[in-house]
């Protein structure tokens, strides 16, 4: 199997919206995407459009394929899947790496499809050696990073806090596609981690606010807007309770019927969003807080999932088998070193109190 630095990277639906992100930064890197998905005038498409994209290979596979699969991965020294719903495509591109020996990365933002990649394959990417790495986007990875950075070198945290403030959410297809996907497998519950496990909840979602650090200040937030830093977190840290807040703004964007996608507003594609996401964890009577700031939710996952696939080609790993960010990588450093020019990161010193530099009310 190609597993070096300079072995070709397969990104599995490299014409949606994450996706293209995905192979720029592949391109600007210096690696070698092959461009891959369902349809092939898309990737023919993507291949005559992106700059620095020409000449790219193109392997057409659909993930109902597993022969298809198998050809499109031969010869990569990994797979990145950035095609949703992953509750339909995760699983089968999963089991072609497999088979392929190579080590698989996706965007997966989906709680079920993210809990179900640990339950499914945990034993078989481990007997097999494989790197499984799921979720490593904004949704997912970063939290984990940051929490496991702010936790310092613990392993267990009392509480986990992680609010989101976004300018605005205007959902691409993709996110759409996956949230009707989630909230059918939900039957209209909520999904909470709370006491150490993952579970449903009737009730309305708790309302309250945040204070984020300046310049946003007090925000009114959604209360367990649950995200799969949920499910990577209690993977490799004992935090018996996560608590995630969502700005309301944000979360009546995502969800009105008429949002616009992402529009771009300059050279590298990103529309004008920006974000701050805000951890604290609570551990042995202190708090940490770790702040990230940065711009278009959709673009910053690239750099994440890219620097972490040529971690993992450069055998920067820790473990094998279904993973979580944190336990994979030196969170602090990692996220050191998408700074400046991914996103601003900043880790506190430990304080004592009882309380954090955010608080919710309800």
């Amino acid at each position: 199997m190609g597993s070096t630095q300079t072995a070709p990277v397969l990104v599995y639906g490299a014409y949606g919206h994450t996706g293209r992100f995905v192979v720029r930064e592949l391109l600007d890197r210096g690696l070698t995407p092959i461009l891959s998905g369902r349809d092939p005038d898309k990737l023919h498409a993507l291949a005559a459009a992106l700059p620095g994209a020409a000449g790219l290979e193109v392997r057409a596979a659909s993930a109902d394929e597993p022969a298809a699969l198998d050809h499109a991965l031969h010869g990569a020294g990994a797979v990145i899947n950035c095609a949703g719903p992953f509750a339909a495509t995760a699983g089968p591109v999963i089991e072609a790496a497999l088979r392929a020996r190579i080590p698989y990365l996706d965007v997966a933002a989906e709680v079920e499809a993210v809990s179900d990649t640990f339950t499914r394959f945990g034993d078989r990417a481990r007997e097999a050696g494989v790197v499984v790495l799921p979720a490593m986007a904004f949704y997912g990875g970063l939290g984990d990073l940051m929490a496991t950075a702010a936790l310092g070198d613990g392993a267990a945290a009392e509480e986990v806090h992680i609010a989101y403030a976004l300018s605005s959410w205007h959902p691409t297809a993709g996110t759409r596609g996956s949230g009707q996907v989630s909230r059918s497998r939900r039957g209209g519950r909520r999904l909470v981690y709370a006491s150490g496990r993952l579970g449903h909840r009737d009730d309305a979602a708790p309302t309250g606010e945040w204070s984020f650090p300046a310049p946003i200040g007090d925000r009114a937030v959604v209360g367990e807007f649950t995200t799969a830093d949920s499910v990577t977190i209690p993977r490799h840290l004992s935090a018996p309770d996560i608590h995630t807040f969502m700005t309301i703004d944000a979360v009546k964007d995502v969800l009105a019927p008429d949002a616009a996608p992402p529009a771009p507003v300059d050279e590298r594609g990103r529309s004008a969003q920006t974000f701050l996401v805000d951890v604290t964890v609570r551990a042995g009577g202190t708090r940490r807080r770790a702040v990230v700031r940065g711009q278009d939710i959709y673009a910053v996952s690239a750099p994440l999932v890219v620097e972490a696939a040529q971690r993992i080609l450069g055998a920067s790993v820790r473990a094998a088998g279904v993973v979580a960010p944190g336990e994979v990588f030196d969170a602090h450093a990692f996220l050191r070193s998408l700074a400046p020019h991914h996103l601003s990161y900043e880790l506190g010193e430990p304080r004592t109190g009882a309380e954090g530099a955010g608080t919710s009310r309800s």
